[in-house]
């Protein structure tokens, strides 16, 4: 069994499993341990990668290069350190009667599918087995959004399924008329669809239809990046679903839906050989941080302030990718890398808030540092991480970003830092009385599993003190693969 067939055997098969294990305590070893296999898999890929360069597996079907392992290690580590939370946490709701023990072994079973999705977009090779798998992640999401069957919680996941719907089936259309073009060349084949051949013979597609079919693309996959204003279904399912799956979307399936729509960002770039998508995928992210900041002032629920947090960010992660200097694409995978590891974090201590407190509304959440001291802290240093306070490394991104944009389009640069001060002064607002209140008499003490949040912020903050050479190097030679001539 090669590196590939454990990383994506292993998810199917305990997926499998605990579709059928009633024990919730043997449930979550199963979780935990399975996901723990797919980080040894996915570690493996990274170093051969790193000491041998891109792998193509089982006859051109899988791919790797330095971008996608990249994402695909950093998947596996946010999944396994959130089954590691999931455990109490879901132990937690099943006693106090939020979920069935069925409900359980349906989330502990999405859990592992979910994964399973996102480890087959990152890897495979085919642009159309790359839409399937988001769609398998839709699929497996609305069911865990849906978990708690309440009339909010089905009307969040309702929601998430029509809108992810229809922009899922814009970007199969936009698939689709990459094919008509790439067939007039390639053939009817598989090879029509295959990413590294159409990579290599960017130059020969139709121009004006590869611009056409990237704004289908941009609108179909932007929707499960959560771009504004395509983004209407993500504070619902952040808000209505369990707090393990919250940490999931923010940290992972958007960086997965964002990597597709890189990936078809190159093949315009190679066809038009202009910078039409980067300008594109730049206008939305700008808009996505600019609305979402403005959006954080009004929340009163503490899991859709933070997925209107995950909105910005990944609007400025889009706009990264869309400038596309080295530079830029070094920034764009570095704030990658550490929204996944703060926000997930974050979304730890407020599930453990909203569990203490017996509510999600920020204004019945007060006094956390007195009540549950590990869990205010927590979400304290998260939120000054992920608004951007140095030493974290979220502040080394967005100044390389600065940077990056200072030197190709200076005037911009003052939207950006409208935007993330808007997004700072909004979360400061409305984080100080939640921790530094008296807390309230129906506050809880219940037992928080804090390691994955530590584990999370000091990386953060590691990461903002120096990044490894090894780590470097990594990045880039992922910024050199997305990097275009445009801007510099």
């Amino acid at each position: 069994m090669n590196l590939f067939d454990l990383l994506l055997g292993t998810p199917i098969l305990a997926g499998l499993v605990l579709a059928v294990t009633r024990d919730a305590w043997r449930a979550t070893w199963i979780n935990s341990g399975a996901s723990m296999v797919s980080l040894v898999a996915a570690t493996g890929l990274a170093v051969r990668v790193l000491d041998r360069g891109s792998i193509l597996a089982h006859d051109g079907a899988f791919f790797i290069d330095a971008y996608n392992v990249f994402l695909v290690a950093l998947t596996a580590f946010v999944a396994f350190t959130t089954t590691i939370f999931s455990g109490p946490y879901m132990r937690h709701e099943l006693e106090t009667g939020r979920v069935t023990p069925q409900r359980l072994r349906l989330y502990h079973a999405m859990y592992q599918f979910f994964i399973f999705a996102m480890f087959l977009g990152l890897t495979t090779n085919n642009l159309g087995i790359l839409w399937v798998s988001l769609e398998l992640a839709t699929l497996a999401t609305v069911l865990l959004v849906s978990l708690y069957r309440t009339q909010d919680a089905i009307a969040a996941a309702w929601k998430y399924f029509i809108i992810c719907g229809v922009g899922i089936a814009l970007a199969l259309f936009g698939t689709v008329l990459i094919f008509s073009t790439s067939s007039e060349i390639l053939g009817h084949e598989n090879a029509a669809l295959t990413w590294t051949i159409l990579h290599e013979y960017s130059k020969d597609l139709s121009p004006r239809m590869m611009i056409v079919a990237f704004a289908f693309l941009m609108v179909g996959y932007g929707t499960k990046v959560g771009l504004v204003p395509m983004h209407t279904w993500l504070p619902d399912a952040h808000g209505e679903g369990p707090t393990p799956v919250s940490a999931v979307l923010s940290g992972l399936l958007l960086n997965v839906a964002l990597y597709a729509l890189v990936r078809c960002k190159i093949l315009v770039d190679g066809a038009t050989q202009s910078g039409y998508a980067g300008y594109m995928i730049m206008g939305f992210g700008l808009l996505s941080l600019l609305v979402a900041a403005l959006a954080l002032h009004q929340q009163q629920d503490i899991k859709r302030m933070f997925s209107f947090s995950s909105i910005e960010h990944m609007g400025l992660m889009t706009f990264a990718f869309g400038l596309a200097t080295p530079l830029a694409n070094f920034a764009g995978l570095l704030h990658m890398t550490v929204h996944s590891l703060v926000k997930s974090g974050i979304f730890f201590t407020v599930g453990h808030a909203a569990q203490s407190m017996g509510t999600q509304q920020i204004s019945r959440i007060r006094g956390l540092i007195r009540s549950q001291p590990a869990v205010g802290w927590g979400l304290v240093i998260g939120t000054l991480a992920i608004a951007g306070f140095p030493p974290f490394a979220v502040f080394t991104s967005e100044f390389l970003l600065m940077t990056a944009t200072l030197q190709s389009y200076p005037w911009i640069v003052l939207l950006l830092l409208l935007g993330l001060a808007i997004a700072f002064a909004a979360l400061l607002r409305k984080i100080q009385p939640m921790v530094f209140d008296e807390p309230p008499d129906y506050a809880q003490r219940i037992h928080a599993n804090m390691l994955p949040l530590y584990v999370h912020l000091g990386l953060a903050l590691l990461l903002g003190f120096a990044i490894p050479g090894f780590l470097a190097d990594w990045y880039d030679s992922a910024a050199a693969l997305l990097a275009t001539t445009r801007g510099g």
